[in-house]
């Protein structure tokens, strides 16, 4: 959610703001909603003082007919504070309404761009490795060795839904195992296990509702909605609260299921477990000073780069552009990992810098001695998204036999096991 003051004082540099994200954002009606509360606020505290006179002059008068008189118009004021509280809840809420659906702002640094084709690609990292055969997709590697079974999955519950079993099922477990462990221990966060469904208004909070709730999965009888990710609940860990501001930056580390409706993906290319409407991610949420949050978000990248690295993954860092930013994202940069098999890049990371987006949905904030409370910044990143990250280990270190290397990093976590199959 946007300050509303800074629309109030500087109109001109929300739209300019807006005109650069490419977003089609109904400000006029924002402003007049705005307008309509405030009047209705003045008006409310003016009869309020009134009623307040009213009830002293009473007070005071003798018995006669005055002091009746002084009685019947304070019950007539009151009867019109009591409409005008009913008009001001109704202003209130549309004005939230409109302010609930408008997108963040652009940061600065972000490039103007009309969509994902003018995003920017920052820089390539690791050498891609030579093959002497044609590299398989994980679909073929997958079903050739045993361990994925796409037929069983979709048996059991339908369309982009699969089995993980034996060497699979194993290597995904050390792949979370291993990334839990390089976040808490080498890069200091604090391990979160959080539910797996939520209420409503975390997602307002984190602002997947009321905008995106077609993508979400949601039990209506309970009113328990499954999360997207582990950034809704681990956000909310903190809402309607005060942080104190020595403990900043607040790091967590989370794994947990996620559950997409996956509408968005329409046209896209949804072969194998590259896209499915459950899937595994190990996600990183920060929350810390405004004044440090770009910078955050820089060593968020790089906590995130440090899996990929570890894995010996060639991978590249990609900048959004003003067209590609997420609905709550002020700055965003993704990491796309090299897929040899799939001859692709599969994004396995979006680390983004809310601003003070959310914390202002879930009002979170933070003081520091006799300071004033202000918002937090939040900013999250996978770190990182599975099954993406398994492609990458079985397509970048598969042999021309049909077998899999294992990545140094994961042998620890697979009883040193080298091979698989």
């Amino acid at each position: 959610m946007i300050d509303i003051r800074l629309l109030r004082e500087n109109p001109d540099e929300v739209r300019q703001a807006y005109e650069r994200l490419g977003a089609p954002v109904d400000l006029a009606g924002v402003t007049a909603a705005d307008a309509r509360l405030r009047d209705l606020k003045n008006e409310s505290q003016t009869l309020q003082a009134e009623h307040n006179r009213l009830s002293k002059e009473i007070g005071r008068a003798a018995p006669g007919a005055a002091r009746e008189e002084a009685k019947a118009q304070s019950t007539a004021l009151k009867e019109k504070v009591e409409k005008l509280a009913a008009e001001l809840a109704a202003a209130e809420a549309k004005l939230d309404e409109l302010l609930l659906d408008l997108p963040n702002l652009p940061h600065p640094s972000v490039p103007v761009g009309k969509d994902e084709t003018e995003n920017k690609v920052i820089r390539e990292e690791g050498t891609r490795r030579p093959y002497d055969f044609a590299p398989k997709p994980h679909w073929d590697l997958g079903t050739a060795l045993d361990i994925i079974d796409f037929e069983r999955g979709v048996k059991i519950s339908g369309s982009r839904f699969y089995v993980l079993k034996s060497w699979g099922a194993r290597l995904q477990r050390a792949l979370i195992t291993f990334m839990l462990d390089l976040h808490t221990q080498k890069h200091g966060y604090v391990e979160i296990y959080p539910p797996y469904m939520v209420r409503r208004e975390c997602l307002v909070g984190t602002g997947n509702l009321p905008k995106f709730g077609a993508n979400l999965y949601h039990d209506a009888e309970e009113d328990f909605w499954f999360i997207p990710t582990a950034e809704v609940p681990v956000t909310n860990l903190y809402r309607d609260e005060i942080l104190e501001g020595a403990k900043l930056p607040i790091r967590h580390v989370a794994f947990t299921a996620c559950f997409r409706r996956e509408q968005m993906a329409a046209g896209r290319d949804t072969r194998g477990i590259k896209r499915g409407h459950q899937f595994d991610k190990v996600e990183l949420v920060k929350f810390v000073r405004p004044e440090t949050s770009m910078d955050e978000l820089t060593a968020l990248l790089a906590d995130a780069e440090d899996v990929l690295k570890a894995l010996e993954i060639p991978y590249r860092v990609v900048q959004m552009c003003t067209g590609d930013l997420s609905f709550s994202a002020m700055a965003k940069l993704d990491l796309e990992l090299w897929a040899p098999g799939c001859n692709e890049w599969l994004e396995v990371s979006s680390c983004s810098n809310f601003g003070d987006f959310q914390a202002r949905r879930a009002r979170i904030r933070f003081k520091e001695g006799k300071e004033k409370a202000r918002f937090v910044h939040t900013l999250n990143g996978s770190g990182l998204a599975l099954p993406r990250t398994l492609i990458g280990v079985l397509e970048t270190y598969q042999r021309a036999d049909g077998r899999i290397d294992v990545p140094t990093a994961l042998r620890p976590y697979l009883d040193g096991a080298t091979t698989l199959g």
